[in-house]
Order: structure tokens, then C-alpha cells, then sequence
């Protein structure tokens, strides 16, 4: 049973704490793999991409639809009840939904700056919407800490201004050829990116990722994805750390994790995986990518590459 030690609690009108863990940075990081093995932990569960519950979930205008139970989300026992927690009197389901995305466009990547500098004041659509989901969430698992790895730095910049939720937060780094290698490949659950696209996203969501951690720099801290594989065990521990987890780490000594079911919105096909797996890095880019692709990706990339400690030569 997973422990209410920090479960939310309504008390004369106001919550107590819950934590939330914001893992930021851009897509084909590792994300879903990371959250996956974090809700193992005793007291934590991870909601995969959350931002895109009402868009996919509910209006099914996006793509990789299915909750990590399987099941479509209206269906899912978790999303059915937390859809219909956050959902105002007189708004049917797709009301609110539609409600939803479109306050969620004033809080886009670019809008990260802004949301740091002048959070917005109570009453507001989405942040609103975020916490009091949040909560549902947590309340639905039994758990205390909600893993949302949505990789949306405006939405991370949000979460100290919500009321009752103690944030923390992990930006996630890959390298930038690894990740415009992985959007070139054809996916079923989401469309392709040229390296261009990617390596340009990238730059903008690390950059916005960059400014929530030095806004939050006690309760942040910076992963690469090369780092997270070579020791999963290492680096789990420091984030279990980071967001007051006793543990046990789920990461095995051999670098296995033995994984349950869950119930992500959406994210990497991986989500879907059971049973005792392997923590291994993908390498197939360093064969894979064309020696064109490459070079445009370094030398668009290269600030940030020497920044993070990556490999400059093309």
C-alpha cells in the first residue's frame, strides 16, 4: 500500500503539502522511462504527460490517446475519477476540455520567462486547473509525490505559486543528434521531425528548462540522459533524494528495475513495458544519423553541446 504520509488533505478550507516532480528539458530524452522507474518507489506515481490529458484524453484531437493501463482515458478507473474531479459544475467533460487547451496556449515553452517573473495571481484557467488535478491525482493513487514528466518549462515555472504543492524539479538532457536521430524515425503514436526541427526545439526547451532551475536551484537539479543510463541506480537515488523519498531505490545493483502497471497520459510506447527490464542506453545514432545530419545538428547545437559536456566533433 502505498504510504498517505504526504497525501493531500483538506483542512479548514486550505491543503496541506504534496510534492510534485517536474522533469523538464525536450522530447526522446528518456523521460517516460525515467518516470516509470521512479514510480516504483514506494508513495510515487508517475502521470507520463499530463498537459495533454484533455487534448488527447479527452477531445482525442492528438495522438498516442491510450493511458498506460491501456485503457482509453474516459475508461481508465484513475483519469475517469480525476476528469471528473477538476471538472467545473455545468461544464460537460468536452466543455472543460476545450476549456483547458485553450488556456494552456498562454503557457507555452516560450511563455516560461514570463510565468517566472510575474506568476500568475488566483482565478487563473490552467494553473487552477493544474493544482487542483495535482491533487486529484494524488488522491486517486494514494500517493504523495506525482511524477509529470510533460516536459513543458511553462508549466514547471508555474508550480511554485500553486497552492499546496512543494515543487522539485529534474531537467533532463540528451544529446542533440541522439534526439533528432529518434524524431527521424517513423513512429506510429506521433509524426517525424527533420534534424532541424528537433535540434531547434531542443535549444529553446533546455534553455526554458534552464531558467526554471536557476529560479529553483535548492530544489532542481540538472541529468543527462547518458549519465541516468550508464548509472540508473546513482541517479535515481539522487532524485529520491531531491524530492524526500526514504526509498528503497527500485533500481537494482545489475541495473534492472522490475516494473508494475501505470497510468500515463502519454509518452514513449516504453510506457507499456512490464516486468523485470534493463536500463540500457540507445546508441544506434552514433551509426545511424548521416554525417550530414550530424554536422547541421553540432554546429547548430554547439553552445549548449560544450555547456553540457557533450562531444563537439562532428
Amino acid at each position: 500500500m502505498l504510504t498517505d504520509q504526504l497525501a493531500p488533505v483538506l483542512l479548514e478550507g486550505s491543503w496541506l503539502l504534496m510534492r510534485v516532480l517536474y522533469i523538464t528539458g525536450w522530447c526522446r530524452s528518456g523521460s517516460t522511462m525515467l518516470g516509470n522507474v521512479l514510480a516504483e518507489a514506494p508513495g510515487v506515481v508517475h502521470v507520463g504527460e499530463l498537459r495533454f490529458l484533455w487534448l488527447n484524453g479527452v477531445l482525442g484531437s492528438g495522438s498516442n490517446a491510450r493511458c498506460g493501463c491501456g485503457l482509453n482515458h474516459r475508461e481508465c478507473p484513475v483519469w475517469s475519477r480525476v476528469l471528473e474531479a477538476v471538472r467545473p459544475d455545468g461544464r460537460t467533460l468536452d466543455q472543460h476540455a476545450a476549456d483547458v487547451v485553450a488556456w494552456q496556449d498562454a503557457y507555452r515553452t516560450r511563455h516560461t520567462w514570463r510565468a517566472l517573473r510575474n506568476p500568475p495571481p488566483p482565478g487563473n484557467g490552467w494553473p487552477d486547473t493544474l493544482a487542483a488535478t495535482y491533487r486529484a491525482i494524488a488522491e486517486a493513487c494514494g500517493a504523495h509525490t506525482v511524477v509529470d514528466s510533460s516536459k513543458f518549462a511553462s508549466d514547471a515555472a508555474l508550480l511554485s505559486g500553486l497552492p499546496g504543492i512543494e515543487a522539485t524539479y529534474v531537467h533532463l538532457i540528451r544529446d542533440p543528434r541522439a534526439v533528432a536521430w529518434s524524431w527521424m524515425q517513423p513512429k506510429a503514436y506521433t509524426g517525424r521531425r527533420s534534424a532541424l526541427n528537433s535540434t531547434l526545439n531542443w535549444a529553446g526547451f533546455n534553455l526554458a528548462a534552464e531558467a526554471v532551475g536557476r529560479a529553483h536551484r535548492a530544489d532542481a537539479l540538472h541529468l543527462r540522459y547518458e549519465d541516468l543510463v550508464r548509472n540508473p541506480r546513482g541517479a535515481v537515488a539522487d532524485i529520491l533524494e531531491l524530492i524526500g523519498s526514504e526509498g528503497p531505490n527500485p533500481v537494482a545493483a545489475d541495473g534492472t528495475v522490475e516494473l508494475g502497471g501505470n497510468h500515463t497520459v502519454t509518452g514513449n510506447p516504453n510506457r507499456f513495458g512490464r516486468g523485470r527490464t534493463r536500463i540500457d542506453e540507445d546508441r544506434r545514432w552514433h551509426t545511424a544519423l548521416p554525417r550530414s545530419q550530424r554536422a547541421a545538428t553540432t554546429l547548430l547545437a554547439l553552445p549548449l553541446l560544450r555547456r553540457y559536456g557533450y562531444e563537439t566533433r562532428v
